[in-house]
C-alpha cells in the first residue's frame, strides 16, 4: 500500500485533527453524559443522527486533496469524521482511534445454498419485489449454513501498514466483529417473501419453524466461529452507533474496544419490523422465541427498530434477558411506552424524519415532537436517534439545524 510523500503528509495531517479534536473536554462529556444515561441515570436526553443522506453531506463538505486511490480513501474516512464534527453537532464524541476490521466472506442472504430472485424497481434505494425461493419443507433440502471465512491475515498487514502510516497519532487497533444483529424475520421474508410469511402462520406453521429454526442455528453457528477464532470485540464502545438505538457507553460492561472478548462482555440487536402487523402471541412463538437463544449468549440487548412495539413490551420484558433499550418508533405509542417501560430501560425514540426530508423542512412541527415527547417521557433515559433521512434535498445544513435543535431541546428539558 505504497502512497506518494504528499498523500502521506495530507494523511497524518488530518489524523491528528482527528486526535486534536477527540483530546477536547466535550468529548470525554458527551461519553460520561452516555455513560449515565445507559446506566439508568440520565442527566438529559442523548442526542444522534445516523443514516443521514451521505451523498449530499460529501457534496457539501467533502473535498479530497490525496492523487492516489488507496490514499483517497483512508483521506475520505478521515475528513468524514471531521465533517461530523464540524457539521453534525449531535452528542458522539471523537476518539483517537484507527480501527482495523477482520475481513468476512460467506455471510450474505445468497449464501445459504440458493440465488435469491428479487426484482429491482430500477430507482436508486427503490423498492424491490421478492420472489419466493422456498416454498415447501423440500425446498430445504438445499439449504446449508453461510460458508463464513475471517481473513486475519489481511487485517494483520492492514494493521502493520496504518501503524506505520499515522500510529503515533491515532491509536491503531485490529477489532473484530462489533455489530450482532438478530432481524431473523428479515432473513425469513427474503426467502419466502413477505405475504406468505403472514400466511403461513396459520396455513403452514411447520414449514415457519423450520425454517426459523434453520437461521437460529446458522447465527448460532456465526457466534461458534467468531468465538473460535478470537475475532469478537468488546463493544461497548462510546463513538459507533449499536443497531439503531445509540452510542453504547455503560458501566455494567467492560470497555469496549478490547478483543478478543467474550459474548457476555458484548450488546446484540435484535428487531423484527416484518412482524409489524402480527400480534403478540404470533410474534412470541415465530420470531421471539428463536431470537432469545442467541440474546442469552450477550451481556446486553437492544430490541427493536421502526416497528411499534407498544403491545409487544410486556412479552419482550418477560422473556428477554439483560434487555436495556427499547425503541419507539414514530409509529408507536410514546404515552404508552413511556408507561410500560419507566425508569427500567432506555427510551430509544425515534423521530419521524419527513418532517425534515419533506421538500420544505417542517421545523416548528419537528420541534414541537421533540419537546411533547420528552414530556411524555420525562424522568425516563432516553435516546433521541434521527435516521433514515434519504434526502434533504441538496440542503445537507439541515442536518446541522437538526441536531443544534435538539441538543438545545434536551438541555433545555433536562
Amino acid at each position: 500500500m505504497a502512497i506518494s510523500q504528499k498523500d502521506r503528509t495530507i494523511l497524518r495531517d488530518l489524523a491528528k485533527q482527528v486526535a486534536d479534536i477527540a483530546a477536547l473536554p466535550e468529548e470525554a462529556e458527551k461519553i460520561r453524559l452516555w455513560t449515565a444515561c445507559n446506566d439508568l441515570k440520565p442527566e438529559r436526553a442523548m442526542v444522534l443522527a445516523i443514516q443521514q443522506p451521505w451523498d449530499e453531506i460529501a457534496a457539501a463538505w467533502l473535498k479530497l486533496e490525496c492523487e492516489g486511490e488507496q490514499a483517497r480513501g483512508q483521506e475520505s474516512a478521515l475528513r468524514n469524521r471531521i465533517i461530523c464534527h464540524e457539521h453534525i453537532p449531535d452528542d458522539r464524541p471523537m476518539l483517537a482511534t484507527w480501527d482495523v476490521g477482520i475481513g468476512v466472506s460467506g455471510g450474505g442472504y445468497d449464501d445459504y445454498g440458493f440465488k435469491l430472485l428479487t426484482t429491482r424497481s430500477g430507482e436508486e434505494h427503490g423498492a424491490y419485489h421478492i420472489e419466493p425461493v422456498i416454498k415447501c419443507v423440500d425446498d430445504m433440502e438445499n439449504l446449508h449454513f453461510r460458508p463464513l471465512k475471517l481473513d486475519h491475515e489481511s487485517a494483520d498487514r492492514n494493521v502493520a501498514y496504518y501503524q506505520e502510516l499515522f500510529g503515533d497519532i491515532l491509536e491503531v487497533r485490529k477489532v473484530g466483529r462489533g455489530n450482532w444483529r438478530y432481524g431473523l424475520s428479515r432473513v425469513l421474508i427474503h426467502m419466502i417473501g413477505l405475504e406468505n410469511m403472514m400466511l403461513y402462520m396459520y396455513d403452514n406453521p411447520d414449514l415457519l419453524h423450520k425454517l426459523m429454526g434453520f437461521l437460529r442455528d446458522d447465527y448460532m453457528n456465526e457466534l461458534d466461529l467468531f468465538e473460535r477464532e478470537q475475532a469478537i470485540m468488546a463493544n461497548n464502545v462510546p463513538d459507533a452507533n449499536l443497531g439503531s438505538g445509540g452510542l453504547a457507553p455503560n458501566s455494567t460492561l467492560p470497555a469496549g474496544g478490547t478483543m478478543p472478548a467474550p459474548l457476555k462482555q458484548c450488546w446484540c440487536w435484535a428487531e423484527s419490523q416484518e412482524t409489524v402487523g402480527v400480534g403478540p402471541k404470533q410474534f412470541d412463538e415465530f420470531v421471539l422465541a428463536y431470537q432469545i437463544p442467541l440474546m442469552n449468549r450477550f451481556g446486553m440487548v437492544d430490541y427493536g427498530c421502526c416497528e411499534p412495539l407498544d403491545h409487544k413490551i410486556d412479552i419482550l420484558v418477560k422473556k428477554v434477558p439483560h434487555l436495556r433499550w427499547m425503541a419507539v418508533s414514530p409509529w408507536s405509542d410514546r404515552k404508552l411506552c413511556a408507561e410500560k417501560m419507566g425508569y427500567k430501560y432506555v427510551y430509544v425514540y425515534k423521530p419521524n424524519p419527513s418532517r425534515i426530508c419533506a421538500p420544505v423542512a417542517e421545523w416548528d412541527a419537528a420541534e414541537q415532537d421533540i419537546r411533547e415527547t420528552l414530556d411524555i417521557a420525562r424522568g425516563c433515559p432516553i435516546h433521541i436517534v434521527m435516521k433514515d433521512t434519504s434526502t434533504f434535498h441538496g440542503e445537507a445544513e439541515r442536518t446541522t439545524k437538526w441536531c443544534e435543535m435538539a441538543v438545545r431541546i434536551a438541555k433545555e428539558m433536562a
